[in-house]
């Protein structure tokens, strides 16, 4: 159940309850492809610097350790010991990233394994079936992802494609929910809008996957080449054709900056990589902008990486300690940048909610893009080869 508890303009903040609790929103959803954070985080530390939701993928847990395998083990909560809902993606983007190897077909996608190169085939109804064995909160249709770039003919023929197959996602997903030993038989299902930068089509799939009644929305296939301005015109024009009674999810984005223009367009689901990348290459985030902690300016410095910030890297440990942890290859540091960069952007939501909630939203946003520009203008620059590197796995 979806209920918005206030809005400010177009932003929304609201309450999703899901079989395993219930989650508030705007909401970031922290990266774990293979069931595990990168950089020696654990569902213990995600739960200590008040994180909601986990995301993992489907085709990356198919291929190892095998969904069976989970499903053996009494699916994915019961193997990573996680207490919070878990959101699966479907797959469907590696048919996108691993478009070298892979046949595009009406019954689905023929791929080769980036891992041993072994052939295997995903559609919507064994894309749907791997996540059952799973038991995520939260599967993700099957879907195309075209490219950004692609012709308007090709776009609309993925998007009518994609809106079969999601036909098909729910069909299989309501047989396995009512199998007697499914993990989860309240598995929900999220459907995903799809068109590149093509606004018409965008809406026109918009208006056909919300008349499907399904739990929630993603808006995908942006922050694969667009510029953000055009991710943000898509928006604009395509989120009001969504059941705004539902949650509404923006796959992969962003820089803090990128999620708090979303929510100023009604978006309030997000995942993105960047936080655990960026933490394991000594890059930072504060209210004050971006820093390299292997800068030499900081060799000398005994602060912590932002005064008040309580995450446990700022709690007990100064600049200085954390550059030298990262140049001696030691992996405290980097697991220590890591959660310093999750609590960052867990806190970032959890203000936004705050902002939405007492009708400041606008105040709030202004002065955070202001302070995090310089961020911004660092990062910008390497966020898209960011994506496409973890979506390779």
């Amino acid at each position: 159940m979806y209920k918005i508890v206030n809005k400010d303009g177009n932003a929304k903040s609201a309450t999703f309850s899901t079989v395993h609790g219930e989650i508030q929103t705007p909401v970031f959803m922290n990266v774990a492809t293979v069931a595990a954070i990168k950089g020696g985080v654990s569902t213990r530390d995600l739960e200590d610097i008040g994180t909601q939701v986990v995301l993992s993928n489907t085709y990356h847990l198919h291929l190892r350790p095998g969904d069976d395998l989970v499903y053996r083990m009494g699916g994915l909560h019961k193997f990573m010991s996680c207490n919070k809902p878990i959101l699966t993606d479907s797959g469907g983007f590696q048919v996108f990233s691993l478009a070298k190897t892979r046949k595009i077909k009406e019954e689905g996608v023929y791929f080769h394994s980036h891992i041993d190169g072994h052939k295997l085939f995903m559609g919507p109804e064994e894309s749907m079936r791997i996540q059952s064995h799973l038991g995520s909160t939260i599967a993700m249709a099957f879907d195309e992802c075209p490219s950004a770039k692609a012709e308007h003919e090709y776009v609309q023929m993925s998007v009518d494609r994609t809106t079969r197959w999601l036909e098909r996602c729910k069909k299989e997903m309501d047989r396995l929910n009512g199998l007697r030993y499914t993990v989860n038989p309240h598995q929900m299902l999220f459907g995903i809008n799809q068109g590149a930068i093509f606004n018409d089509i965008r809406i026109e799939h918009a208006k056909r996957i919300a008349d499907m009644d399904l739990d929630g929305y993603a808006v995908g296939g942006l922050a694969v080449g667009e510029s953000h301005e055009e991710m943000y015109d898509v928006l604009e024009h395509v989120v009001p054709f969504l059941p705004e009674d539902k949650p509404t999810y923006l796959m992969g984005v962003g820089t803090p900056a990128n999620i708090l223009e979303a929510v100023d367009r009604g978006v309030d689901f997000f995942d993105c990589v960047y936080p655990s990348r960026n933490g394991r290459h000594g890059h930072l985030y504060t209210k004050r902008g971006h820093i390299n902690i292997l800068n030499a300016r900081y060799e000398l410095d005994d602060t912590p990486i932002e005064e008040g910030c309580q995450c446990p890297a700022c709690r007990s440990y100064s600049k200085a300690y954390i550059r030298h942890l990262l140049k001696a290859g030691e992996m405290l540091g980097m697991r220590l940048c890591v959660l310093h960069n999750l609590y960052f952007y867990n806190n970032l939501v959890k203000e936004i909610r705050e902002a939405i909630r007492s009708n400041n939203y606008q105040a709030y946003k202004k002065k955070t893009l202001e302070s995090m520009s310089e961020f911004d203008s660092v990062i910008s620059s390497e966020s898209y080869n960011i994506a496409r590197n973890w979506r390779k796995g």
